[in-house]
């Protein structure tokens, strides 16, 4: 487009005018957010010849992205949330802070308020025709020390790709739990082995990436928050070694620190000492925290969760 408008005096006090810069109201980090993205879009409309029918259509996405609760799934889809990781990183190692097991997305699957247990617990409800997983392992500090008395918050999905509370299929807080480490650090607990699973076929995140030439697939995962007095809290997940999207994440999230090993028996006798028959999967994990500078850094990132207040 030869026009630039944009780039008038008229234009941009317009866009000063709509993002409030020009009234004494209002919040001016907002403002200062709405004017950097108007602005931003008014250059992406002239520059990329934007017209009307596109401008409508991508209005009608955003309708339908709302509608369908994909804005968190999308995020995570572009690279964004993996992206803020990114950033967060780089800042770490500016600030000299290293060590410890690496952060990487949270999603937007949490819900708080999971059941509390002492050492061990069992995240499933037994509904689920899956293999047995028994998961455990260590919390510790950057220097080895065992941290007793760390939470350890986990939560996965079922073997249909989907997790309870937003799937009203599942009973309340199916795989879903809080372990308290003992005086060693330890914690242990029974699961199934998670599903890998897709973005809905349908819905506008999926739409989005078939124009894009992208698949829509996570590869099997357990998501983790870790938090501890004086420590800073650390949200990860670990990715099973054996899935066929291990490297091929759509969300980025896997890193190689973070990919589990997950052993499959058929050992009986050992079946037996867990309490299951047949086939069972095991994985051993540790977690190490680095040391908190400030109060604010025990404390998970603030954002709008399930049952979160």
């Amino acid at each position: 487009m030869s026009i630039r408008l944009s780039q008038t005096a008229h234009a941009q006090q317009f866009l000063e005018e709509a993002s409030g810069n020009l009234n004494d109201a209002g919040n001016p980090r907002t403002k200062a957010l709405i004017y950097r993205i108007l602005r931003d879009t008014v250059n992406i409309i002239e520059d990329l010849d934007v017209t009307p029918e596109e401008f409508w259509k991508a209005v009608n996405y955003l309708n339908e992205l709302g509608k369908n609760q994909e804005a968190g799934l999308l995020a995570a889809g572009l690279g964004l949330e993996h992206y803020l990781d990114l950033l967060m990183d780089a800042a770490d190692e500016e600030a000299g802070k290293s060590g410890g097991t690496p952060r990487t997305i949270e999603g937007p699957l949490y819900v708080a308020g999971a059941p509390l247990s002492k050492y061990e617990a069992r995240l499933d409800d037994g509904k689920d025709d899956a293999v047995p997983l028994f998961m455990r392992g260590q919390v510790r500090d950057t220097d080895g020390k065992p941290l007793a008395g760390a939470i350890v918050d986990v939560w996965q999905a079922n073997t249909g790709g989907t997790y309870s509370w937003f799937d009203p299929t599942q009973s309340d807080f199916n795989l879903r739990r809080r372990i308290e480490t003992d005086a060693q650090g330890n914690y242990r607990f029974r699961s199934i082995v998670p599903s890998g699973y897709g973005c809905p076929p349908t819905g506008p995140t999926q739409q989005l990436l078939d124009q894009l030439g992208r698949h829509g697939q996570r590869p099997a995962h357990i998501h983790f928050f870790i938090s501890a007095p004086g420590h800073r809290h650390l949200t990860t997940q670990i990715n099973l070694s054996d899935d066929p999207y291990l490297h091929d994440d759509f969300a980025y999230a896997t890193r190689d620190e973070l990919i589990a090993e997950i052993r499959f028996s058929d050992d009986q006798q050992l079946a037996r000492e867990f309490g299951v028959e047949g086939r069972f999967a095991q994985i051993d994990f540790d977690f190490e925290l680095q040391p908190a500078a400030a109060p604010v850094e025990q404390k998970r990132m603030q954002r709008v969760r399930a049952l979160e207040d």
